[in-house]
């Protein structure tokens, strides 16, 4: 996937150089961005989907599926790029958030004009760019016409889906949405099924495979999607910053109304007003790590934290039956099983 990447963004070499002026390296920060980390979760459930439905990894035509596979981090790219300005998030995998490194990169020059809506307007542009490269890696990859016919409502279907929960999302802090069945609908169309369902979805339209088989990918997907967000959502609150790359607490500063907070928020205004109160009013502020470490213990005490876990190994049973029924290959479950467990169980 690694090798796929870089080949294609030199591949766009010659018509980045003809346009000039400063875009070179404007695409090199978004080069370096795609390439210096990140798990490739989507990428490797797509590869996984297309082995587990009698993909031939040795066979003609697995490289333009890896292609095809790995365009997937693209599109990853540009949501996370987006979701960066959208959060006002300052780190990502512990580098400075692209809209931050162009701001930055503004003032030490002595560049005229606000630094921020510089640094915002490039991450736009570059996100939007990785967005549409992800279209021409699919579309270059070589796949056969009646490949690319199966796999582009599915594509289409994913991209229209993973903008739609982001919306879900923004719509939600502003509205002040605080229930579970909200927050769980973003966790569906914002994370499940653009993390795990579709790409799998995407791997099993790649290899031809029947009804059946890609109703159970995806409720597979659906259910290990959702148990990955809720585990991001503790991740979000609890995680380490040396692991995760991004501040502590970083959900809560931001406002994010995860299914965590609704479950706490639920259980408080049942038991505990005064921590109610303390919720609502602290949620989306500066907050200090005390303030931080204050929140963390309430999650914990009003039982939202407990609740999360079995949600996630709730979800995870369910996802491991769909996919044991299931026409995939023996050696396709148990890479997914794997992948499964990583996705859940992750620290980072």
């Amino acid at each position: 996937m690694e090798d796929a990447l870089r080949q294609f963004f030199a591949s766009r070499a010659d018509v980045v150089d003809t346009v000039g002026g400063g875009y070179r390296e404007a695409v090199d920060t978004l080069e370096a961005f795609v390439l210096r980390g990140g798990k490739r979760v989507r990428p490797r459930f797509a590869w996984t989907g297309w082995l587990g439905a009698g993909g031939d990894p040795a066979g003609l035509g697995a490289d333009a599926v890896l292609q095809a596979c790995s365009a997937l981090e693209l599109v990853q790219a540009a949501a996370l790029v987006h979701d960066d300005i959208i959060d006002a998030s300052t780190t990502r995998r512990g580098f400075p958030t692209v809209h931050v490194e162009f701001a930055e990169e503004h003032r030490r020059a002595g560049r005229h004009g606000r630094p921020e809506q510089f640094g915002e307007s490039v991450a736009i542009l570059l996100g939007d760019l990785a967005l549409v490269w992800a279209d021409d890696m699919l579309h270059s990859a070589g796949l056969p016409a009646e490949t690319v016919a199966r796999v582009t409502p599915v594509w289409a279907a994913m991209r229209t889906e993973v903008l739609g929960g982001q919306y879900l999302d923004i719509a939600n802090e502003v509205a002040a949405d605080e229930s579970v069945e909200a927050a769980m609908r973003v966790n569906r169309f914002k994370t499940a099924a653009y993390t795990i369902e579709r790409p799998l979805h995407l791997g099993a339209a790649l290899a031809g495979a029947d009804a059946d088989l890609i109703d159970a990918y995806r409720r597979f997907g659906t259910d290990i999607g959702i148990a990955f967000q809720l585990r991001d959502d503790l991740l979000g609150v609890f995680g380490d910053p040396e692991v995760t790359g991004k501040p502590s607490g970083d959900d809560l500063r931001s406002g994010k109304r995860t299914v965590l907070y609704a479950l706490a928020l639920e259980a408080a205004d049942a038991a505990d007003p005064a921590a109610a109160q303390l919720l609502r009013s602290a949620i989306g502020t500066d907050l200090s790590d005390d303030e931080v470490e204050r929140i963390r213990a309430l999650l914990v005490d009003l039982g939202a934290v407990a609740q999360i876990e079995t949600r996630i190994s709730t979800l995870t049973d369910s996802a491991f039956e769909a996919l044991e029924t299931s026409g995939a290959t023996e050696e396709g479950k148990a890479l997914l099983r794997e992948s499964a467990f990583a996705a859940t169980r992750r620290a980072a």
